[in-house]
């Protein structure tokens, strides 16, 4: 289901007008709202992100997400790993990430946190000169919650030099949510 999904998006975008290459410098920050289905709570809170490219084909990435749900229970995840990505054509990138993950939630009473790794592989698509379409399979392994997978779809609109704005979909068995972001590019 989920490759059929991703073929999907690849086909219907697959016009895509010529323009340069991805870059993956850079820094973004965002606001959105995370669900998380195993304890029906819901909230919203700040993500922060960035990425480094050593070379043409490698770069590393880090992600922070910090949420209050309904008011009591206060979510913590982060992640750092490498990733590698290849240019299919001037406007189709696809890559793939592995990372260490960190899910923290706080209760009232009890607090659980715990650590895994995670895989991603997906694409980046440019639809044009300032829009930015990526879609992307993602998978988590906690070592005592147990492992999750889930789709990941964006859009992001460049609208002035270096800058972007967008909108980050993910949707998986126990976390859902929506997060509006802004992106720096730097370094190229």
């Amino acid at each position: 289901m989920l490759r059929l999904t991703l073929a999907i998006l690849l086909l219907a975008f697959s016009t895509a007008i010529s323009a340069e290459g991805f870059n993956y410098n850079y820094i973004s920050v965002g606001y959105g709202n995370t669900d998380l289905d195993d304890i029906n709570e819901d909230g919203d809170g700040f993500t922060l992100g960035a990425s480094f490219a050593f070379n043409d084909n490698l770069h590393a990435f880090a992600g922070y997400k910090d949420a209050e749900l309904n008011s009591v229970v206060d979510v913590t995840q982060w992640n750092a790993g490498i990733g590698y990505n290849r240019s299919l054509s001037d406007t189709l990138d696809m890559f793939a990430r592995l990372s260490y993950e960190s899910f923290d939630y706080n209760v009232p009473d009890p607090r659980s946190d715990d650590s895994g790794y995670g895989f991603s592989v997906g694409t980046r698509l440019r639809a044009g000169n300032q829009i930015e379409l990526s879609a992307a399979v993602n998978y988590v392994d906690y070592n005592d919650f147990g492992d999750d997978t889930g789709i990941e779809v964006g859009v992001l609109y460049d609208f002035y030099n270096s800058w972007a704005l967008g909108l980050l979909g993910e949707w998986s068995d126990d976390v859902s949510g929506f997060t509006i972001t802004g992106r720096y590019y730097f370094g190229q």
